[in-house]
């Protein structure tokens, strides 16, 4: 076998941890996978008989280009005139039934969009410290180097994010998916409806409601049962499919086969304490291809419809 082979072959089983540490990192699939890349581009022109510890080198090659990317990314979003709000990452959908192997190998140890929210707060340092240490067990001698601290002033970063993890992150969601979706089929099943009593009943007091509309307007936060359940209205014209985003229940929006919009939900104690919302098209269509086909096929005559097809599928959230 050629050396480019088996150097490849060597690479290939590194893939899976390396496409993990870029997307804590960088909330986003695509992103990651060009930091993977990179790390590959960058071992290609190396002397690989000169490295001890691949995997290792490699992890190292990915963070720091994740590093670079959010540094990056930081300073495009300083020089926006609105900063009021975060975009939303990228959620990782899938099916509800046969989830991609490589989706469950990027989500192992679970890591819900809620967190990715909050890591998007972090710095990049802290963001780095966080997700290496807390979340891969690399020491803190090993992650100093990166972010041109010493091992100590590395620790306090990753302290620093780990308390701000702590205290913006929502409660464990259910552990039961089926409840979970039970509830979601349920919001729905309301806002058809126009249920106001029946919608605050399912909403978390203090739920917060997300939505990220891409380039054409300001990412929205809203707040607050009463607020949110006056907000939700049936549409027209939609279809919903029920998905998991980031292993948590989730629907995604098609009008005429066709996605336009992403909800996920957090369900804890039986409540939905967080939305997040994703409406921007292109994005949609680009993060929903594996999950929701471009297309619905027509439903055949007498075939059953599941609780949310039936009774939300003309629901859009306001």
């Amino acid at each position: 076998m050629a050396e480019d082979d088996q150097l490849a072959q060597r690479f290939e089983r590194h893939r899976g941890q390396l496409r993990a540490v870029a997307y804590r990192m960088l909330g986003s699939v695509t992103d990651a996978e060009d930091a993977v890349q990179n790390a590959w581009l960058r071992l290609s022109r190396a002397e690989p008989d000169d490295i001890d510890n691949l995997g290792g080198w490699l992890t190292t090659v990915v963070a720091r280009e994740a590093l670079h990317m959010l540094r990056s990314r930081r300073r495009r979003r300083e020089e926006l005139v609105d900063t009021a709000a975060t975009p939303l990452p990228d959620p990782v959908v899938s099916a509800v039934e046969g989830e991609d192997p490589e989706q469950q190998a990027l989500l192992a140890d679970s890591v819900s969009l809620a967190l990715l929210v909050v890591l998007e707060s972090l710095s990049p340092a802290e963001r780095l410290a966080f997700v290496l240490h807390d979340m891969f067990d690399l020491p803190f001698d090993e992650v100093a180097p990166l972010v041109d601290r010493t091992p100590v002033a590395a620790r306090q970063l990753a302290s620093r994010a780990r308390r701000r993890v702590r205290g913006a992150q929502p409660p464990a969601p259910d552990q039961d998916s089926a409840s979970q979706r039970a509830v979601v089929d349920a919001f729905f099943t309301a806002a058809n409806a126009g249920d106001f009593d029946a919608l605050v009943r399912l909403l978390d007091p203090d739920v917060v409601f997300r939505t990220d509309y891409g380039g054409t307007r300001p990412p929205a936060v809203h707040r607050g049962a009463d607020k949110i359940a006056r907000q939700s209205r049936a549409s027209r014209g939609a279809e919903l499919h029920p998905v998991l985003v980031n292993g948590l229940p989730g629907v995604v929006t098609a009008r005429s086969g066709r996605p336009v919009s992403i909800m996920a939900f957090t369900v804890v104690d039986g409540r939905i304490v967080e939305i997040d919302g994703i409406r921007d098209a292109d994005r949609v269509k680009r993060l929903t291809a594996s999950a929701v086909p471009s297309r619905e096929r027509p439903r055949e005559p007498g075939t059953a419809r599941t609780p949310l097809a039936e009774s939300a599928e003309r629901f859009h959230p306001g």
